[in-house]
């Protein structure tokens, strides 16, 4: 067996896994949960991770549970978690699916000139984090990577918009509308996209489709902002 087969892999955007190289691992819902906590959050003291991950049991029981969920890792999963009793923490060399795109993401805001290739930037688009997981620490997360994906999103489009790559700008834009349809942000930049390219009936089609949909939900009107954007179009 070489180096990479025995390298650990979290994924957590479009569902969970956990591989050893190539080969699927099978662990337990708590596993998996004590898991993606230390994936998301890096090392953490036990008390706090007791507490977030059984928050309905008493102290006591909840350490329990936790020394027993981490004994099970250790036996079942050898080399996953740091070896130290407090804090806990994933192995330094453990790959994460989420690490890696946030990675690229935290590139771009100190190079101008930094892209994404066309693949990561369809994970952009679909990457969910632990889709079908409630506990409230999820949602926390997935709201926070659901941010982070739209600003990255916008962020490549307006650059590829300043570059005249109105192509690459219509992707970012229209992936960020997908995720999040009613971001005026994200609409304003598919319109000024369509706008460059020329696509007036695009745009107007596009501005109407925004217009009818945020009065539909909320009642509310389009902002000043891409109103006048749209404003040599609509007179």
């Amino acid at each position: 067996m070489n180096a990479i087969e025995h390298i650990w892999e979290v994924r957590l955007l479009g569902g969970w896994q956990i591989r050893r190289g190539t080969i699927p691992v099978k662990v337990t819902i708590r596993q998996q949960r004590l898991i993606a906590v230390l994936a998301l959050y890096g090392s953490a003291p036990r008390t706090f991770l007791a507490g977030l991950l059984w928050p309905d049991s008493p102290d006591r029981q909840a350490t329990g549970s936790l020394r027993e969920t981490i004994w099970m890792i250790s036996h079942q999963l050898p080399g996953l978690l740091v070896e130290s009793r407090d804090p806990l923490a994933l192995a330094p060399d453990v790959v994460v699916d989420v690490h890696e795109i946030s990675r690229r993401v935290a590139a771009l805001e100190g190079d101008r000139s930094a892209g994404l290739p066309p693949a990561m930037l369809d994970r952009l688009r679909t990457a969910e984090l632990l889709p079908g997981w409630y506990e409230d620490w999820v949602m926390a997360e997935q709201e926070r990577w659901k941010q982070l994906r739209l600003s990255a999103l916008e962020r490549l489009a307006s650059r590829y918009l300043e570059r005249g790559e109105t192509d690459q700008a219509n992707d970012a834009a229209g992936f960020a509308i997908a995720i999040e349809p009613l971001r005026e942000s994200a609409q304003r930049l598919l319109l000024e996209t369509h706008i460059a390219d020329g696509n007036y009936a695009q745009a107007l089609r596009a501005f109407e489709v925004f217009k009818s949909r945020l009065w539909r939900e909320f009642g509310v009107e389009p902002s000043a902002k891409i109103t006048k954007i749209m404003a040599p179009l609509l007179t």
